[in-house]
């Protein structure tokens, strides 16, 4: 069993009862966010005070599960003990947190692990609410929307934030994304690279250099022509360094080139991680440091940046302002679903039919078949966007949809949200096979099964593409049996007939579908 140390140990103390005093005054006000980063996991639980996110505590960990990944991208059994290890201790301090108030987002270890599925089961079974796994780009608009809730600014500015396994570049003005990107390089990756040996040597700087020109070649140019009136950081990294500068009198509030030059001079002169003595390097940053320091010089130069600002807010802060719109009704999640729908040309009416009979066959069985509001959600937005594909080919659209779906970047969806919108958008015509309700059943269980079939029954009671079309109730008379009763309308026949058709597909996927008409 691992021993945790005294200090840590009087840290949750701590924590604990400052989230508990919070939880007092208002349990229903507290917000929590658990980022699962590549180098450290991160907790922070915050309060509403008038509209703004109040930080009322927070704890770090180093994890370093991009240390755990092999040269075939396996997550070692030791890193997913070291994280599951972490995850105990952070789930004893949410137990002041609504589910519903508290997100666990995991970056890029996770979005890169072959095996990260296994971790997430595991973790599940720890945490009072599922990981989301979100892609770079999201990443990089979560980062944003903390930076620029922690320092609001209506300039141009220049957000950049290095991770253990990726680093984030966003151009935004005011909270507003322009260019978000998310680059494979990090601190964690960058010392398994060029300075495994622990020896901090010219070669090592000029081999972290290179690499980082080769990563920023796909976005310096564009980024450049958009520009920025300055440029700001954020995490661990970056905070080191300026703190090491001040330290070391290279550097003021902000750290600069010419402070990251005389750094590097004096990192080579130390020679080795072992001798790294700053109070501004925690123990658990002091292996990694030199390369986050190499990454963030050559940044600059390539960049242009004689001077970079720092945020405290970073990715858990704007998890939490993201889970507050969501809360106020002002989910960015639908204003991604209207774009996609615009880009692809969607037909708007045709989409409207089939969602608003979707909604009423959803209501109709949601308390038989234990759906949530999420299901809800999961259901309208792939209404709206089960024809995207058409923008590709009218042949099997439905599988150019899923797979638009799954491997876009959506604002504020996490990748098995897309997973399970391409699920439902893909079965939502022609054959449906058993091998296929196995991969549905295994990405979102029985539930996702039913909401597959919920949109099939929509979409094949709205061929006709009208408004006058027979409406359609369904009854579940039992978890295997369901029935459609057509009502009286237009093309009552033939949506009746279309229906008892589509049966035998239902049979295999577990549903028994007896159709009736009035």
């Amino acid at each position: 069993m691992k021993t945790i140390s005294t200090d840590t140990t009087e840290r949750h103390a701590q924590l604990a009862s400052a989230i508990n005093d919070a939880a007092a005054i208002g349990k229903d006000e507290l917000l929590g966010a658990i980022d699962l980063g590549s180098n450290s996991f991160h907790l922070a639980i915050a309060r509403l005070d008038h509209g703004e996110v109040r930080k009322v505590a927070s704890m770090s960990e180093k994890v370093q599960l991009a240390a755990g990944l092999d040269e075939n991208n396996v997550l070692s059994e030791e890193a997913i003990l070291r994280g599951l290890d972490c995850l105990h201790r952070f789930a004893q301090l949410v137990t002041e947190v609504n589910p519903d108030r508290l997100r666990i987002v995991a970056t890029n270890a996770l979005r890169k692990a072959v095996n990260a599925q296994e971790f997430v089961r595991r973790a599940n079974q720890i945490l009072p609410k599922p990981i989301e796994i979100i892609a770079g780009r999201e990443e990089a608009r979560l980062i944003y929307l903390g930076v620029s809730h922690s320092n609001a600014s209506t300039d141009t500015r220049l957000v950049i934030d290095i991770g253990g396994g990726s680093t984030e570049f966003i151009i935004g003005q005011g909270f507003d994304p322009i260019e978000t990107e998310s680059l494979q390089m990090g601190c964690v990756s960058y010392t398994k690279k060029f300075f495994a040996d622990g020896k901090i040597t010219e070669e090592a700087f000029a081999a972290a250099a290179k690499h980082t020109q080769t990563e920023l070649l796909t976005i310096a140019k564009r980024y450049k022509k958009v520009g920025w009136d300055n440029a700001i950081g954020s995490s661990g990294t970056i905070k080191a360094a300026n703190l090491v500068l001040k330290e070391l009198g290279f550097g003021g509030e902000s750290v600069t080139l010419d402070g990251l030059l005389k750094l590097k001079k004096h990192l080579i002169k130390l020679g080795s991680i072992d001798k790294i003595d700053f109070e501004g390097v925690k123990a658990h940053r002091q292996a990694v440091f030199p390369a986050g320091v190499a990454e963030l010089l050559e940044i600059m130069q390539v960049l242009q940046i004689d001077e970079l600002g720092y945020s405290d807010g970073a990715l858990r802060e704007g998890v939490m302002y993201d889970m507050l719109g969501r809360l106020n009704q002002e989910d960015v999640r639908d204003r991604s679903v209207t774009a996609l729908a615009e880009r692809y040309s969607v037909d708007a009416k045709q989409a409207g039919r089939v969602m608003n009979r979707a909604a009423r066959l959803f209501d109709e069985v949601k308390s038989v078949l234990g759906l949530s509001a999420d299901s809800a959600d999961l259901l309208r937005r792939t209404a709206n966007l089960y024809e995207i594909g058409l923008a590709i080919s009218h042949s099997n659209y439905q599988r150019h949809t899923a797979y638009l779906l799954e491997h876009s970047d959506i604002a504020g969806f996490s990748q098995v949200e897309q997973a399970m919108m391409a699920q439902i958008a893909l079965h939502h015509r022609r054959k449906l096979k058993s091998d296929g309700l196995k991969i549905a059943e295994n990405l979102g269980g029985r539930k996702l099964a039913y909401l597959c079939l919920l949109l099939r029954l929509a979409v094949q009671s709205s061929l006709s593409r009208t408004t006058k079309a027979s409406p359609i109730s369904l009854s579940v008379l039992s978890e295997e049996h369901w029935q459609v009763t057509v009502g009286a309308g237009l093309h009552e026949e033939l949506i009746a007939e279309q229906l008892r058709l589509d049966a035998p597909n239902f049979a295999k996927w577990g549903v028994s579908l007896s159709v009736a008409t009035l």
